[in-house]
C-alpha cells in the first residue's frame, strides 16, 4: 500500500516537472485586418457610429432636395408653422432614422427592438408618458400664470374645431417626439454606450464599466441635443439648458425601463401642451390653430420671454420633479447594465 502511495506521488511530481507532460498553451490568434472593424461582440462601435453617421448624412442630403421639390421652406421669422411643414418636415427624417437603424441591425446581427423601441410595457409606458407630460406643462404653465408671468388673452377655438385641431397637432407632435427620441436616444446612445462601456471596463478593470459608458454617453448627447436647439428662433441660454436637462430627463426614463416609450409620449404631450393647448411658444416657434392666446410679461429669464415656458428658471424646478416620478413610478429594468448591452471597445 505504501509503494503504491509513493509511486503515485512520484509519478505527480514528474508529471509537475516534465515540460513536455504539461497541457500545451492556446496559441494567440494571429491579428488580421478584420480585428480592425471586428471585436467580439461584432463590429466595433466606432465603426458602427460612423457607418450610422454616414448612411443618415447620405439620406438627409436626398431629403433635403425633396423638401426642397416639395417647397418645404422653414417658415419666416416670427412665423406660426403649419401642419404640413410640421408632419413633411418630422416623418422624412423619422423614416430615415427607421431605416438606418434597421440596416445597422442588419449588419450588426442584432434585434432591431434592441435601440429602444422594444420593451413589453411599450403601450402602457408610452400613455403614463403622454399624461405626465401635460400634467407637467400645466404645473409649469400654472406657476407663470399665479405669479403673474404669463397671461392668457383668450380662447381661439371652440367646439369641433378645437378637438380636429387638438388631434391634428398631437399626431404631428408624436411624431416629433419619436424622431427626436429615436435618433437621439436610439441607436446612437446604445452604441454609444457600448464602446464607452468597454472602453471603461479596460481601462479601469471596473465592474462598472457598463453604467459609465451608459451615463457618459447619455451627457454627451445631452450637450449636443441642447445645443441642437440653439438655432430655433426666440431660444436662450435657459432654454438651450433646459433642452439639455430634459434629454438627461429622458435619458433615466431608458434607463429605468429599457425603451423609449415613456420619454417618446412625454415630448409629445409637453410640446403638444406647449404649442396648441396653452398658445406659447415652444423653443421660440408658434404653431397655427392653437387653442388659447397667451403673452408673456416680465423678464426672460422668469417668464422665458420668446422662448416659452421652457426659458423660465422655474423649468428647472419641474425637471427635478419628472426625475422623481421616473424614480418612484417607473419599474427598474437596468438598462444601463443589463446582459443584454455588449461590451465592446471603440
Amino acid at each position: 500500500m505504501s509503494d503504491a502511495s509513493s509511486l503515485s506521488t512520484s509519478e505527480e511530481q514528474h508529471a509537475l516537472t516534465d515540460p513536455l507532460s504539461q497541457p500545451s498553451p492556446v496559441p494567440e490568434k494571429p491579428f488580421s485586418v478584420r480585428d480592425i472593424f471586428f471585436g467580439k461582440d461584432g463590429m466595433r462601435a466606432g465603426w458602427s457610429l460612423l457607418f450610422f453617421l454616414a448612411f443618415m448624412f447620405g439620406i438627409l442630403r436626398g431629403v433635403a432636395a425633396i423638401s426642397r421639390l416639395l417647397q418645404l421652406a422653414p417658415p419666416a421669422p416670427g412665423a406660426e408653422i403649419t401642419p404640413r411643414f410640421l408632419f413633411l418636415g418630422e416623418c422624412i427624417p423619422l423614416l430615415a432614422t427607421i431605416l438606418v437603424t434597421w440596416i445597422m441591425s442588419q449588419i450588426e446581427r442584432r434585434p432591431n427592438s434592441m435601440y429602444g423601441l422594444g420593451g413589453r410595457r411599450a403601450i402602457p409606458n408610452f400613455f403614463a408618458g403622454l399624461a405626465w407630460g401635460v400634467t407637467f406643462l400645466s404645473l409649469l404653465v400654472f406657476t407663470l400664470s399665479r405669479t403673474g408671468l404669463l397671461v392668457i388673452d383668450s380662447r381661439l377655438l371652440f367646439g369641433a374645431e378645437a378637438l380636429r385641431w387638438g388631434a391634428v397637432w398631437l399626431a404631428g407632435f408624436i411624431v416629433v417626439g419619436l424622431f427626436e427620441e429615436y435618433l437621439t436616444r436610439g441607436y446612437l446612445l446604445f452604441t454609444l454606450t457600448r464602446g464607452l462601456a468597454g472602453t471603461f471596463t479596460w481601462l479601469f478593470k471596473t465592474p462598472y464599466g457598463k453604467p459609465m459608458g451608459f451615463w457618459t454617453a447619455a451627457v454627451l448627447l445631452s450637450v449636443l441635443f441642447g445645443l441642437g436647439h440653439g438655432s430655433n428662433p426666440g431660444e436662450s441660454p435657459i432654454g438651450l439648458l433646459s433642452a439639455g436637462l430634459v434629454s438627461l430627463v429622458f435619458c433615466l426614463s431608458l434607463w429605468r425601463t429599457g425603451s423609449l416609450w415613456w420619454a417618446i409620449g412625454f415630448h409629445a404631450a409637453w410640446d403638444w401642451a406647449q404649442s396648441f393647448l396653452y398658445g406659447v411658444a415652444d423653443s421660440g416657434i408658434m404653431v397655427q390653430h392653437h387653442l388659447l392666446a397667451t403673452h408673456p410679461v416680465g423678464g426672460p429669464l422668469m417668464s422665458g420671454g420668446s422662448t416659452g415656458p421652457e426659458g423660465s428658471v422655474f423649468v428647472l424646478l419641474i425637471l427635478v420633479l419628472v426625475s422623481l416620478v421616473i424614480i418612484f413610478t417607473l419599474p427598474k429594468t437596468n438598462y444601463g447594465i443589463s446582459s443584454e448591452l455588449p461590451v465592446s471597445g471603440t
